[in-house]
């Protein structure tokens, strides 16, 4: 039986992005839904996304994640925009009643809407008007504004204009997929040249595909997804961590390498970031 082309799908792949990467004590001053994408365009999107929030005169709110290694679209009550993979911890402050809608794409899965690759993306966040043209973006623009801050309702509205604009079936991004779900999944993997080896590539082959598809390395990937795991397990604990335990567990060689790739992408240490969520303060400020 024939395989069906990329976005018709007859079932949802598994996950290529984790749950994790929001920093912190979950804030109670916003609200943060998730919803699948429809099996015909699950090839291509993770999930749809919406925070809304509701504060008081004079009040801000702030929330810090560590970003996936996803092209995301996304709509905060003016032009939709697209945001590439974000190569450090992104902070979003907000006040007064609004919401922010999102498409989170499957790694490579914004690559077949793109002409050129998907690291020229990498830290930037630009129109959608770039690449759909400015019509068709306000379009979506006025129908996302139009929904207002429903869930389903916004889903229905991004997914009719992505069928709009489905791009030509291309094979190498199910093969990204595949990849990507080893590096999140499979906690045997330690090293990129294994992963390259096990799909038959070179590591040169594996990185070149990763630049053109995702816009990031396979070992940024395989750390980031460890440091998701990370910070969630660190903000769920309650006592003193054990360094040597938690750097085994993600697969690191040692604790000191743990401790620097943890601060390096969170701006500060484990222990710190720790104490941080024990005491129930908001851990990045910037």
């Amino acid at each position: 039986m024939d395989r069906p082309p990329l976005g018709k799908t007859r079932h949802r792949p598994a996950p290529t992005a984790s749950r994790h990467g929001l920093l912190g004590v979950r804030a109670r001053d916003f609200d943060l839904d998730r919803a699948p994408a429809s099996p015909d365009l699950a090839g291509l999107v993770e999930r749809h996304w919406l925070v809304r929030w509701d504060l008081p005169d004079g009040r801000e709110g702030s929330v810090s994640l560590i970003p996936h290694p996803c092209v995301n679209l996304f709509a905060a009550g003016g032009p939709v925009a697209v945001a590439g993979v974000g190569d450090k911890v992104f902070t979003y402050r907000y006040s007064g009643r609004g919401h922010v809608f999102g498409v989170k794409f499957r790694p490579g899965g914004f690559a077949p809407f793109l002409v050129g690759p998907v690291a020229r993306l990498t830290g930037q966040t630009r129109p959608l008007a770039e690449f759909w043209g400015g019509a068709d973006a306000a379009g979506l623009a006025r129908d996302l504004a139009a929904a207002g801050p429903d869930l389903g309702a916004l889903v229905a509205v991004a997914e009719h204009h992505l069928r709009a604009h489905r791009p030509a079936p291309d094979p190498e991004v199910e093969r990204v997929g595949r990849i990507v779900r080893t590096l999140l999944h499979d906690r045997s993997v330690l090293r990129v040249d294994e992963v390259a080896a096990r799909f038959g590539l070179s590591p040169r082959s594996l990185q070149r595909l990763f630049q053109r598809y995702v816009g990031v390395s396979p070992k940024w990937i395989l750390r980031r997804y460890r440091l998701h795991e990370a910070a969630a397990r660190l903000a769920a604990d309650d006592g003193p961590a054990n360094w040597s335990e938690v750097a085994a567990d993600l697969g690191y060689f040692d604790q000191s390498h743990f401790i620097r790739d943890f601060a390096a992408a969170v701006g500060m240490t484990p222990a710190a970031y720790a104490d941080a969520c024990r005491r129930r303060v908001q851990p990045v400020s910037a």
